[in-house]
């Protein structure tokens, strides 16, 4: 699997577009990968993950069209990683009639936060009927954490988060090859380090939430701290392949230092850090 991030940052970007502190100044004097749009991730060119507020900026960026995407799967319904106005952008309303009908994979909360924006599109709120699946070229596939289904070519397993009620993280596997896309969340709970030591096979790549780095702990993000004892449990339990590599992800500006900074500190602890337009096979 082909994985390039279209976003690596929390919820507000980074640099912060209304922020003065050190670390915004300093990503804006360095630019290039210390600059950061709102999380997403794109497989294969055709399985996105997360229809966030920054696509069209990322596609433009880093010149990775969108027209062959197939398959979305969706983490939660809070604004950074959700901008319902996407349905519209790729369909007939916008003189899009080229695009492969999606098919949408979302939690309850989010398909209810889509219905609510996309009312006058969809007829009586029904993201499901016929009608409204053709005029918005989609698919609507409503899924829960601890689910696996196929997804084309794909086999997905949706993990609790501990994050919002609902969110999910999502085990990808392809030809034998894993990923395992872990934002926004804080600590797995147990059921969730179950589930991933059922799956069948090693994890060759992870995408894990590193939200609030130097900051204080968290029950719903990630802290530096929190972020190795979770790749630590997950080597100890034997859950990565010997070769795996680990990306921190979604960062906020608040709490980690800019690209080059925070790269050093991630080798020094033996991870990697995930930057927009970062392609890596899996």
């Amino acid at each position: 699997m082909l994985v390039t991030f279209l976003g690596t940052a929390a919820s507000e970007g980074y640099p912060n577009a209304f922020c003065a502190c050190g670390n915004c100044r300093e990503a804006r004097s360095l630019g290039g990968s210390s600059l950061r749009k709102r999380s997403s991730a794109l497989i294969d060119g055709e399985l996105l993950i997360d229809l966030g507020p920054d696509l069209m900026a990322a596609a433009q960026i880093h010149a990775t069209p969108l027209d062959r995407i197939r398959y979305c799967l969706q983490t939660h319904h809070h604004e950074d990683h959700l901008d319902p106005a996407h349905f519209l952008s790729r369909s007939a309303y916008c003189g899009v009639t080229t695009a492969p009908v999606l098919e949408f994979y979302a939690s309850s909360p989010s398909l209810a936060r889509i219905a609510a924006a996309l009312q006058r599109h969809a007829p009586d709120g029904a993201l499901t009927g016929p009608e409204a699946e053709q005029k918005l070229n989609v698919r609507i596939r409503q899924v829960a954490s601890g689910q696996t289904f196929e997804v084309g070519p794909y086999r997905v397993t949706s993990i609790a988060a501990t994050h919002a009620p609902e969110a999910m993280l999502f085990l990808i596997e392809r030809e034998g090859r894993r990923l395992f896309y872990a934002t926004d969340t804080g600590p797995l709970a147990e059921d969730a380090w179950r589930m991933l030591a059922a799956a069948s096979g090693p994890i060759h790549a992870v995408a894990l939430d590193h939200t609030f780095g130097d900051g204080e702990r968290s029950t719903g993000h990630l802290n530096a701290d929190q972020f190795i004892e979770q790749v630590t449990r997950m080597r100890a339990m034997g859950l990565l392949a010997g070769d795996a590599r680990v990306y921190a992800h979604h960062l906020a500006h608040h709490s980690n230092p800019s690209h080059p900074a925070l790269t050093r500190r991630a080798t020094a602890r033996g991870y990697d850090v995930a930057y927009d337009g970062l392609s890596v096979l899996v």
